[in-house]
């Protein structure tokens, strides 16, 4: 087992101080967004066995089956197939959608065959992988998830009384879910710019005088006026609520999957993905937006955001359950003086303690963990966990 170095990203919607303090270090002053847990190229976990400090990516590389078993070399190839982030958000991240793994593959392929280069910021798929993933919140999290159901919608927008909104209102309430929803969307995305950005500064006014009354949808006014206050003008702002506001408290977590629109708004939290970069962007970013594209990988169907709570299993594991392969996260809840807690040794682990003190013991000793730090633990060493705090595991589902 090693303990890993890890790098976190300068994002500027990160937070200056969250990160800093579950690390224990003195603030900089600067975004810190997240912090990378794994072997992603673009920003691999470090270890030390003794001979120097090398890439995780490195040493998987070196010897793929001895790190991540033969099972999971089988099933995701060569490489760690997840990667595990603590992500600080103080200021909206961009509205986003993931493809499936058909549509990663053929997006890929295409591009590959066009030769759209890799860096290109109009290059949809930097690689041939879906890229599901779950939050899971360590203080208040709000985000935004899913479609929200089509009248809803409608009154949502309708209460803001602003008249170049009023066709979307139609739209929503006269055509089929599907399609209502793809419409709408698609006319706020392709409209004149200098008339949706004088629509988005009337509707954030309105949001602003909702979101300080009384009512049950004030949250979500509030929300939408503060994701304008940092995306003045931008059209996302519009698409932003077509979707359903949600607020997550610690502990409880959302699994993300393909063509689900979706984005987080402020707190801190552990996130687990799939090991990809595809991103198809809905708005809220002056980055690249391509929309024919993005409406062939976006879900219109609406749905309440599905809530997890960690299950806890016999042997006191809390595990957050989804449907996909490449990653599976649970927690641990430790307290001082209770027997140490095995942990399976089939596949790959990453460990990340959120909070007090833990050990971490194996054959060869053992590895104390404070709050913020991190180990890998190969496929088939045994380790068992012990201490006073929580960890989260991080490991394949296969």
């Amino acid at each position: 087992m090693d303990r890993l170095v890890n790098t976190v990203r300068p994002y500027a919607w990160g937070s200056t101080t969250a990160i800093p303090e579950l690390l224990g270090v003195r603030p900089t002053g600067e975004p810190q967004a997240e912090m990378w847990m794994g072997a992603h190229p673009g920003a691999p976990s470090r270890v030390d066995r003794g001979a120097g400090s090398v890439a995780l990516s490195q040493v998987i590389a070196a010897d793929p089956e001895g790190e991540l078993g033969a099972d999971a070399v089988s099933l995701f190839g060569p490489r760690l197939p997840f990667l595990l982030k603590v992500l600080a958000a103080a200021s909206p991240l961009s509205l986003q959608v993931h493809p499936d793994l058909a549509q990663a593959k053929e997006g890929f392929a295409d591009e590959e065959e066009r030769g759209v280069p890799a860096d290109a910021p109009h290059r949809n798929y930097k690689d041939a992988n879906h890229k599901p993933e779950l939050i899971c919140a360590l203080t208040p999290f709000n985000g935004l998830c899913g479609f929200r159901d089509p009248n809803e919608a409608a009154g949502l927008l309708a209460a803001l009384e602003v008249d170049s909104l009023k066709p979307y209102v139609d739209i929503l309430h006269a055509h089929p879910e599907s399609h209502a929803l793809r419409e709408v969307l698609t006319a706020v995305l392709t409209a004149d710019p200098e008339a949706m950005a004088e629509t988005v500064r009337t509707a954030t006014a309105a949001a602003e005088r909702l979101g300080a009354q009384d009512g049950p949808h004030a949250p979500a006014y509030a929300a939408y006026a503060s994701i304008a206050r940092h995306y003045p003008g931008d059209p996302g702002v519009i698409a932003a609520m077509l979707l359903n506001f949600v607020t997550l408290q610690p502990g409880e977590a959302l699994y993300l999957g393909a063509g689900v629109p979706h984005a987080y708004l402020d707190g801190l939290g552990v996130e687990i993905m799939a090991n990809s970069d595809n991103v198809l962007r809905c708005g809220l970013t002056p980055k690249h937006v391509d929309v024919p594209e993005l409406l062939r990988v976006v879900r219109f169907e609406s749905a309440a955001p599905a809530v997890l709570r960690p299950e806890a299993d016999p042997s006191g594991e809390e595990l957050y359950t989804t449907p996909i392969d490449e990653f599976r996260l649970s927690r641990h809840v430790l307290a001082d003086g209770a027997a140490p807690r095995p942990l399976p040794a089939a596949g790959p682990q990453i460990l990340l303690c959120a909070s007090g003190e833990v050990s971490l013991r194996g054959a060869d000793g053992a590895l104390p963990l404070k709050r913020g730090e991190s180990a890998f633990v190969p496929a088939g060493e045994e380790a068992a966990l012990s201490g006073d705090g929580t960890v989260f595991r991080a490991t394949v589902n296969a």
